[in-house]
């Protein structure tokens, strides 16, 4: 399970290398005549002791920066984030940065103050990131968000490694193994068509697969890579409505072979149903952040034993994990963007990063390229490894569920 407001209705390389590193870490402000204050809005984390580690990245840094640095942990249930952002926008006060999720930044461009310098060297440093993402946090022609490293979900398999190899002859630790390349013979059969497969094998074993197929985040967005999988999509570049295709219809018939794998009720499944699944013991895989199986970890050892997270099936236009991504922006309004941006900086650079993610358990997917090799990922466990291909590498295209078509 993610927390989300959003549904479908309411998304409408050394010298070189060198000098970007330095470039990177200099401060836009410096000593005691920057003094001022700072308000951060960030996202309330669920993972006990995380929002610890944020808050003492920033207080550190303002104490160097002579910056009063002042937090507020907004959680994102009931909205709240969400109607924080919408407010703040109208009311041209509150924050000076903020924490937006999913297409929320997007929606609040014009008030969002241009990011183009800081992203500028972060990319240099950092890596590219998603051009799913991108299509978010850059709007006519700057980028109005960076990418946040704290949160920022996707939705992989993860999976039972015993029902796996009792019902459908694969080792999943074979096919993505922890800390080396994929299987690529194994890697390269896991498709749809074989999740197909797969499924009906687990069902028949009494282990059906936890997928819900209803317009909450979790349904929307497995069944989103399905789609786009498959080259299916809801709008063009344009926002024309690009649904009715034969892409769409192939994508259709899958799911009437899927379904009757399925567990009954799926259709009336929450973000709870597909977690409370796993960790039971029922379902053989589901796809999810890793929260489930740090759940798992607390409450059911044996289960989570015998967990691994890999990424989704590939289709005949590639292989997609869904994602939640969080965007950290400055509002226009702000009186003190030179500080904000300063601290985006430094909270982005990868020493702050690896931190955060440490913090997070791993939950945590930052979104630029270079920053997907943190040890914490490799070394998590039970078993040691379970969650080191969260992180999307390789083939794997990160999309937002339900964004308009890149192409």
């Amino acid at each position: 399970m993610v927390t989300t407001p959003y549904t479908r209705r309411t998304v409408l390389q050394g010298a070189a290398a060198a000098g970007a590193t330095a470039a990177l870490a200099a401060p836009f402000v410096h000593g005691a005549y920057a003094a001022g204050q700072l308000r951060l809005g960030f996202w309330d984390h669920w993972v006990p002791g995380a929002n610890d580690t944020l808050t003492k990245l920033c207080k550190d840094w303002g104490e160097k920066e002579k910056v009063d640095v002042q937090i507020d942990y907004i959680t994102s249930q009931g909205d709240k984030l969400l109607l924080t952002g919408a407010a703040e926008a109208q009311a041209r006060s509150g924050h000076d940065m903020l924490t937006f999720l999913a297409w929320a930044g997007a929606a609040q461009a014009d008030a969002l103050a241009p990011l183009d310098d800081v992203m500028g060297e972060l990319i240099k440093v950092n890596g590219e990131v998603p051009e799913g993402i991108t299509t978010v946090a850059k709007q006519n022609g700057h980028w109005i968000a960076v990418p946040a490293p704290v949160g920022s979900p996707t939705l992989p398999p993860c999976a039972r490694i015993d029902y796996f190899k009792q019902y459908v002859a694969l080792d999943l630790t074979q096919m993505y193994p922890a800390g080396a390349p994929p299987d690529k013979e194994l890697a390269d059969k896991w498709t749809w068509e074989n999740f197909l497969l797969a499924a009906e094998k687990c069902q028949k074993g009494g282990h059906a697969f936890g997928m819900p197929i209803g317009v909450t985040n979790d349904s929307v967005a497995w069944c989103y890579a399905v789609l786009r999988a498959h080259g299916a999509q809801m709008t063009d570049t344009n926002g024309n409505i690009t649904v009715k295709s034969d892409a769409t219809r192939q994508v259709l018939e899958w799911f009437k072979k899927l379904v009757p794998f399925l567990p009954d009720g799926v259709f009336a499944w929450d973000d709870s149903s597909n977690n409370k699944a796993l960790i039971s013991g029922q379902a053989a895989l589901i796809m999810n952040p890793p929260s489930a199986w740090a759940v798992a970890v607390r409450d059911a050892r044996p289960v989570a034993e015998q967990l691994w997270t890999f990424p989704t099936p590939k289709g005949p236009k590639g292989r997609f994990d869904p994602a939640v991504p969080f965007f950290w922006g400055v509002w226009s309004f702000s009186k003190n963007i030179p500080a904000a941006k300063a601290l985006l900086t430094h909270l982005c650079q990868r020493s702050s990063v690896e931190q955060t993610v440490a913090a997070s358990h791993g939950y945590d997917i930052p979104q630029f390229a270079k920053l997907h090799d943190f040890k914490t990922w490799a070394i998590e466990e039970p078993p040691k490894g379970t969650i080191y291909n969260y992180p999307p590498r390789g083939d794997v295209q990160v999309v937002i569920p339900y964004g308009e078509s890149p192409t």
